[in-house]
This record gives C-alpha cells, structure tokens and sequence, in this order.
C-alpha cells in the first residue's frame, strides 16, 4: 500500500484521473470497477475522506470533498458514484463507538462499507444482539465491500419496535462473506457501478455493530457531521453529474472540428447554430457549478462558525444540487443532439456520457419534486429540509 500522507486528498484524486481513464471501457463492460483501480483508490484514501479524525482520518471539508467528487465524476460518472457513496456512507463511523468504527473501517484493509437505502430487511432481537434477513437493493459498490450495511425494521415479542411513533430503523454491519450478491444490475448506464442487490439469511448481528438509520447521537461532532447526510450524498452526486458534463464538452469538441455532416458544407464547429448551442451550454456549466459552489461554501462555512445549519443553507443546498444536475442533463442532450448520428454509437463517449446522465436523473437527488420543497420553504410552509 502506498502512503499518501503528503499529497492532498484533491491532488490523489487528479492523479488517479488517467488509470480511470484507462480503465473507462473495462468499467463499462465489468458493470464495475476493476480490481487495480479499486486498490488504487482505497490506497489513495478517497473511500475514507468524511471519517473522522478520531479515527486518524481525512474528516475532509466539504468545499474540497465537491472539487474532488467533480475531477473523477469528470473521468468517470460511475468510480466517482461509488466513490461518493461509499465515503459519505462512511459518515456513519461519527456515531458509533471509536472501536467498532475502526474494526469496520480501519482493520481490514481498504474496507468500504456497500449500504441499501431501503428497510427491506427484517431484525429479530435476540440475546445480544439481532438475526437479520431479507433481500436488500441498489448497493452501490457491494463487490469491492468488506462489510454491507442491511437496513431493516426491528422485530422485538413479535412486534415492531418503534422510534418517535415510527418503526425504528437500524443498519446492521454483516460481512460481506454472510451476504449474498445478487447480480441484479442490467442496466443502460452507469453500468460500472455495479449496483447490485444482495440478501442475508438469519445472519446473527452484536448490538454493538449497529446504528440507528436516523438519531443516533453523534461522537464526533465536527461541522461535517452537523451537515444532513442526504445533502452529504447530495453534493457529491451533483458535482458527479457536473463533471459529465465537462467530459461530454471536451469529446464533443474534438469530434466538431473533425465532422463535416452530411449535406452540409462546413464542419460542426463553423455552423452558427453549433456555436449558439455551445455558448448556452457553457454558460449553464459554469452557472450551475458556481450555484454549487456558493451553497456548499455558505453552508459549510456556516456549520464550522456556529456547529449547525439552518434550514435556509439547507434549502439553498437543496436547490443547488437538483438544479446542478439538472443543468448537466441540459448540457448533455444539447451537445448529444448536435453531434449527430455518430453519438449513438456504444464506442463514442458521448454515448456513454448521454446514457450515465439519464441514470443519474432517476436518482432521488435530481428529483424534480425539490424545486417544490424549497419553494414551499420560502413561501413560509413548515418542511423537513433533511428528508431525501
């Protein structure tokens, strides 16, 4: 394993932008990261970037954690989906005790932890601890995962247990060797993820190694961790989608000064209405990166002076991550459409770069229901800016 102590999260990351360059086309036929290029960025520590300092990790900022969601979202929409979720998951580590968190996180080399965003699962309290069972979806990064994170209601006498009128919620850390993967992941992008299902069967959990998914006090109580989870998740994802975007730009822009379409004169580049369609589309890049920019800076410099947000950054935030990925989608189908029939080809970038974004947009962060919810919050309604 090679020590990054002396190269900064951000400068790991810009360095590891050309092995996943490299691997790009292998990703997208594995449905998931290669072996070396998962090693690879373990060792680089991005996995453990929002752990905390406690542990003897990064805790990192969120400003610089969005600049580096971006350069590898930029080289790769899926290796910078994993590596999102897959660090702010690891969040988690701040509210469970310091021993449990390090035998998770840190004993096992290049541990990550693969989570559900789902209660499909089912915990029966026993002595000590719970037997959980169920079929558990969506588990972004599950292959590369020492442990997975089952999401399930509590069954205790028979009855649900229940956590402020509500059924209580746990994540229950299995080994990933008492899972079993499910190759569900069939997909038309962000294939590399490999965003499978996996199930458990009675597999016995101590206490000790769970969570409760909302309230558990936090240990560690540093402003990233004052920050909601889900704007966690959130910002991450959108500076992913950006980063498409600017990769949809750089290979449109080598295949415009080369193609000449048919029937027409000039190359893509000399056609004015090309021009137009790359001037507002790099306009829109720049407005929602900025957006994102601003709220991620406010919010965070927000938390780190006073240990907490208000539901004003929140919504900001809210609004610029929708709008951020929403912008991208924009920027993509504009320059997609203006490349012409050598886009839908599966060797053509822009192909895999149309078909990411369109994946990405299904994803609860770019729902377009948010606009509603922070209008509601400015027209004075009472909402839960914490909720997905």
């Amino acid at each position: 394993m090679v020590s990054t102590a002396t190269i900064s999260p951000l400068d790991a990351a810009r360095n590891l932008v050309p092995m996943i360059l490299s691997c790009a086309d292998q990703i997208e036929a594995d449905r998931g990261l290669p072996q070396p290029l998962f090693d690879a960025l373990a060792d680089a520590g991005l996995f453990r970037l929002a752990l905390p300092r406690s542990l003897g990790e990064a805790e990192i900022d969120l400003p610089t954690y969005v600049r580096i969601l971006e350069a590898i979202g930029k080289a790769d929409a899926s290796t910078g989906w994993i590596v999102n979720q897959c660090a702010i998951f690891a969040t988690y580590a701040a509210r469970i005790p310091r021993d449990i968190a390090r035998l998770i996180w840190i004993d096992t080399p290049r541990s990550v932890v693969a989570n559900t965003p789902l209660p499909t699962a089912q915990a029966i309290v026993v002595p000590g601890g719970y037997r959980v069972t169920g079929r558990q979806g969506f588990s972004t990064g599950c292959r590369h995962a020492a442990w997975l994170a089952a999401r399930a209601q509590i069954l205790e006498n028979g009855q649900l247990r229940m956590q402020d009128g509500q059924p209580e919620q746990l994540y229950l850390f299995v080994p990933a060797a008492q899972a079993e993967l499910l190759d569900t992941w069939h997909v038309r992008g962000m294939r590399g993820t490999g965003t499978y299902h996996f199930a458990v069967s009675d597999v016995y959990v101590p206490a000790a190694r769970t969570v409760l998914q909302t309230g558990a006090p936090l240990l560690d109580t540093g402003p990233l961790y004052q920050i909601p989870r889900t704007l966690l998740f959130g910002s991450g994802d959108a500076a992913v989608a950006l980063g498409v975007a600017r990769a949809c730009f750089d290979a449109f822009y080598e295949l415009a000064s080369a193609k000449t379409p048919r029937a027409m004169q000039a190359t893509l580049r000399d056609q004015p209405m090309i021009q137009a369609a790359v001037g507002q589309s790099e306009a829109n890049l720049r407005s929602g990166k900025a957006f994102l920019t601003e709220a991620v800076g406010e919010l965070w410099s927000e938390a780190v002076s006073t240990g907490a947000v208000t539901q004003e950054r929140r919504a900001v935030l809210r609004l610029a991550v929708v709008h951020s990925i929403r912008l991208a989608v924009q920027i993509v189908d504009t320059l997609y459409n203006a490349a012409g029939v050598t886009a839908i080809y599966e060797g053509n970038p822009l192909q895999r770069h149309f078909q990411d974004i369109h994946v990405i947009t299904q994803h609860l962060q770019a729902r377009l229901a948010h606009y509603e919810l922070v209008g509601q919050h400015w027209l004075g309604l009472n909402i839960d800016l914490t909720r997905p």
